[in-house]
């Protein structure tokens, strides 16, 4: 299935690469997961309609409307940009789901509201660590508070993150999804934290 196709069946728009530079070197440059990527993540990866996924740097949405779309799950997309959260909000009002389950926040990453419903997040390496690692912190505040198992899917995971998530968090990984191809940074990578509290 081509990119095209997918976005046509969902009746969204989200091809394209960003054009510039973020001012921030914090911020990296917006770029879609394919979706063969993520045809191979799910594959192997089995979401439940009970489960929220969170898209950092989600750009025009993909991910969100993918997983709504496969799952049934609910999903909600945090961009910085107001172009490409203008961009997500239109595909939202095209979309030809439910668009109940899936939202949109205009905000940075670190200053995102986790819910107790979040569960699942999802990163294809939208900042610098030092960033990651606030959003990182945030997601286990909130499991302090509402204690239940968390997700942490990285795409393209930079060397920076795999070290802080396995030296100085109580994430582990639990699964790797290769993609076939020459570039072995182009995979999946899941990690998971179940841990009761005291």
């Amino acid at each position: 299935m081509k990119e095209s196709d997918m976005d046509e069946l969902l009746n969204i728009e989200t091809g394209g690469e960003q054009k510039g530079f973020h001012k921030s070197f914090h911020y990296h440059r917006y770029e879609p997961t394919p979706y063969e990527g993520l045809e191979n993540l799910f594959a192997e990866y089995v979401l439940k309609s009970s489960d929220r996924v969170v898209d950092f740097g989600c750009g025009k949405g993909r991910l969100p409307f993918y997983v709504h779309h496969k799952f049934g799950a609910s999903a909600a997309g945090v961009e910085m940009s107001e172009d490409f959260y203008e961009e997500a909000a239109a595909n939202l009002q095209r979309y030809k789901g439910d668009k109940d389950r899936v939202e949109f926040q205009c905000c940075l990453a670190q200053e995102y509201d986790i819910s107790s419903a979040d569960n699942r997040f999802y990163f294809f390496n939208p900042f610098t660590v030092q960033i990651f690692m606030k959003v990182v912190n945030n997601i286990l505040k909130s499991a302090e508070e509402h204690q239940r198992e968390i997700d942490i899917i990285l795409y393209y995971p930079s060397e920076d993150y795999i070290f802080y998530l396995g030296n100085s968090t109580p994430f582990e990984m639990m699964k790797e999804v290769g993609l076939g191809k020459q570039n072995e940074n182009e995979r999946f990578l899941v990690y998971r934290f179940n841990q009761t509290f005291d």
